[in-house]
């Protein structure tokens, strides 16, 4: 710790002319260059990509026409625009050589051509494909279909699901993990301040700081508030007065603006202030003079990215921000890409612009090692159980077995990838206790079956702890978002394409989807 702030510390002893953020000393993250050939950077994956423009500069989007684009995983939402309520057909499969599947069919026509449409869902992705159907007088087995996406998968035995309200209980799964709530650090930063101790204790909000707020969204009253409070405390005041909030492109934002989250006297590290920011994922620091930020001041095992603003003839006719942006190195690049020179008017080009890049930033940080691995476990768990309910509830359909209240998956709207986490766990609680209740009756004593589903319990929350245990604050799972705004999923009836004759070419695929 002393070497990163001697090391500082000497960087501020030779002078201006200061960069924005400087590399840490020891590595870790990277820094945009503004330089580097214009085209907005997007993760390697291919579900990783824009949504389409009529989403994000429709009406009521809340966008100002900039062409700045939200990258988001189209994959999630894929069910929800082309099978939800239309004709379609779902299947579940048990047992295959990737464990549990479950797939969408949907039949198509588009200029006088035929295609079939097919969503294959596996613990670890999704796929997403469209294929004309010529050339063969009959559709291909479901298997067939399935080897068509994934042709290294065996042990194919499919079943339709006969539950009425299947695609609530699949577009709700194929959601989890779409948000449409965000809550970002707000840190000030003064000239030459090099530690987190010195950043969280400022208290004075300067106009040109007081200026900038007001281009990111507008300062509301905390007590009382309807809209997503991003964890902040909303009836008794004990996170401060007030706060920065704004909707963009149907989107709510809640800043933990550090200079208005409580300060506490003769507390160094201002673990008030510490606990919101530092359980964030993505940081704006504002600097109102030309001073460096070096990202790893504040230790934060959740803080993955900073867009760094620094003010230029603020509070002027002629007010412009210089924008950097630095990231822990496995977080892939995330658009829209910096101009050359990084530097914009103050105007709502500026706003759409940083806020772009905000949400893409979480966007992105969601696939860095630490939450990829979360994200992995909380998806297959919830596959799993959409599996075993799709099947009880076509067990129950047909007679053949009655499905309770407790039965019945959790898995409604959810808020992102911790909140689905959260409720994956819950689920996998539930099961595991009720389970060896059943069965330690008949095989142990009383205490003994206690003592083995203590057991049982503590190991699956380890599997919880392990991603949050070295976090102080004890709400640290606060920044799942909670209270986001459901978005609603129409229930349809599982639905059989026609019994015509279709023709199908295995050679040729489209995917354009």
């Amino acid at each position: 710790v002393l070497a990163r702030v001697s090391s500082r510390l000497q960087v501020l002893e030779k002078g201006g002319p200061f960069p924005q953020v400087i590399l840490p000393q020891f590595g870790g993250y990277w820094i945009e260059d503004a330089e580097a050939p214009v085209g907005t950077p997007t993760s390697s994956d291919s579900s990783f990509c824009e949504e389409e423009e009529a989403e994000v500069l429709g009406p009521g989007g809340g966008g100002g026409g900039f062409g700045y684009r939200l990258e988001s995983n189209s994959t999630a939402r894929a069910y929800r625009k082309h099978f939800l309520g239309r004709e379609h057909i779902n299947y579940y499969c048990t047992g295959s050589s990737l464990g549990n599947l479950i797939m969408s069919l949907k039949h198509e026509e588009c200029e006088g051509q035929e295609f079939l449409r097919i969503m294959l869902r596996s613990k670890t992705k999704t796929l997403h494909d469209r294929i004309p159907l010529e050339g063969l007088p009959q559709l291909p087995s479901v298997p067939q279909i399935a080897k068509l996406l994934c042709d290294d998968v065996t042990g194919l035995k499919f079943n339709p699901v006969l539950y009425p309200r299947g695609s609530h209980l699949i577009v709700s799964f194929d959601e989890h993990e779409v948000n449409n709530t965000f809550k970002f650090g707000m840190i000030y930063q003064k000239f030459g301040q090099t530690s987190e101790e010195e950043l969280f204790g400022n208290n004075e909000e300067t106009p040109a700081f007081a200026e900038f707020l007001s281009v990111l969204g507008d300062t509301i009253e905390l007590q009382d508030f309807k809209g997503f409070r991003g964890g902040l405390d909303v009836s008794h005041g004990q996170t401060g007065s007030q706060s920065v909030y704004t909707v963009f492109r149907n989107r709510e934002i809640m800043f933990h603006v550090s200079t208005k989250l409580p300060f506490t006297e003769g507390d160094v590290q201002q673990l008030q202030r510490k606990r919101h920011i530092g359980n964030d994922i993505v940081a704006a620091v504002f600097q109102e003079e030309p001073t460096p930020f070096v990202p790893d001041m504040i230790a934060s095992n959740f803080l993955h990215a900073y867009v760094l603003v620094q003010a230029e003839n603020p509070c002027t006719d002629h007010t412009t921000y210089k924008v950097s942006v630095t990231a822990r190195e496995d977080v892939p690049p995330f658009g829209p890409p910096l101009p050359n020179p990084a530097v914009f008017k103050k105007g709502p080009e500026f706003r759409e612009f940083l806020l772009t890049k905000l949400i893409n930033a979480e966007n992105a940080c969601y696939k860095s090692d630490k939450f990829a691995k979360l994200e992995g476990r909380t998806r297959a768990a919830l596959l799993d159980n959409l599996h075993d309910e799709l099947h009880r509830q076509t067990q129950a359909t047909l007679g053949l077995g009655s499905v309770t209240d407790e039965d019945k998956l959790e898995n409604g709207g959810h808020g992102g990838l911790l909140e689905s986490f959260k409720v994956s766990l819950q689920i996998s609680l539930g099961k595991k206790l009720k389970d060896h209740i059943i069965n330690s009756v008949q095989l142990l004593s009383l205490s003994d079956s206690v003592c083995l589903i203590c057991k049982q319990t503590c190991a699956l929350l380890s599997v919880f702890f392990f991603f949050c245990s070295e976090q102080k604050s004890v709400d640290i799972i606060s920044h799942s978002q909670e209270g986001r705004s459901e978005t609603s999923s129409n229930p349809s009836s599982p639905e059989i394409c026609p019994n015509k004759e279709r023709s199908v070419s295995l050679r040729s695929f489209s995917s354009a989807v």
